[in-house]
């Protein structure tokens, strides 16, 4: 019996409108990720790599091709896992939350949160705000753990502001693993940082894959930090080389 692949995306278009003109960005693009797999995007500035990302993670649509219907995107194995059975607006809002792992290369924490709060946070954000505490209070020790394999537990009262990148950068990766995701999106996760930092964030994240078994998919646009991955695919244009 063949694996089946926890993402599955589709003949996927997607353009913007910018003024009068249409700029296109994907054109028709295919791709798999299956469970345990650490898959790397790579391609050009403008190549369309971090809005492929952006669709895997359902942050955002694919377009209709013209003249057709847009497959876009299965998310199969993630689905099940999450007892999720239908792409209302509801789910897709769900399925983001406790399926899938956001790291960006400008870390977006909050900065009036300190670590351990920013960390907490993607399980608090699902309940009213007056039970967010509540609910977040069973994850509170795996975020203390986190924090702790990541060198962070002198850090815990600390704010953003008082981080460096690299500091920064390990609590955005904590705080994207504090929901247990199926899937880890990192998005030009070391563009941020010097050559030496940049590599100690790679290193948590091969860590994670190797030991945890974390499915990654990540976007670069640096064929070193790319060579780390299982299997890399090319986007050139709006697509993938090959296809």
């Amino acid at each position: 019996m063949s694996k089946e692949a926890m993402l599955n995306l589709r003949s996927i278009y997607k353009s913007y409108r910018m003024g009068p003109d249409t700029v296109s960005v994907l054109k028709g693009v295919d791709l798999e990720v299956y469970e345990g797999e650490f898959v790397a995007i790579m391609g050009a500035s403008g190549s369309g790599k971090s809005t492929l990302l952006h669709i895997a993670g359902a942050l955002e649509r694919p377009d209709a091709p013209p003249g057709g219907r847009v497959n876009g995107a299965d998310f199969g194995v993630m689905f099940r896992k999450q007892g999720v059975h239908a792409m209302m607006r509801g789910t897709r809002h769900r399925l983001r939350n406790q399926a899938f792992g956001f790291v960006f290369q400008f870390y977006h924490l909050l900065p009036e949160l300190n670590v351990l709060e920013n960390v907490l946070l993607p399980a608090m954000v699902a309940a009213p705000f007056y039970l967010a505490f509540v609910r977040a209070r069973p994850r509170k020790a795996e975020a203390l753990q986190l924090l702790e394999a990541f060198g962070l537990s002198h850090r815990l009262g600390h704010r953003p502001n008082q981080l460096s990148g690299g500091e920064r950068q390990r609590v955005a990766i904590a705080r994207a693993l504090i929901n247990r995701p199926a899937l880890l999106l990192a998005d030009e996760t070391t563009g941020n940082l010097d050559a030496r930092t940049g590599r100690a964030i790679l290193d948590v994240l091969i860590d994670l894959h190797k030991s945890r078994g974390q499915s990654i998919l990540l976007v670069t646009h640096d064929p070193q930090v790319a060579g780390l991955a299982d299997w890399v695919v090319q986007l050139v244009d709006g697509r993938i080389k090959g296809q």
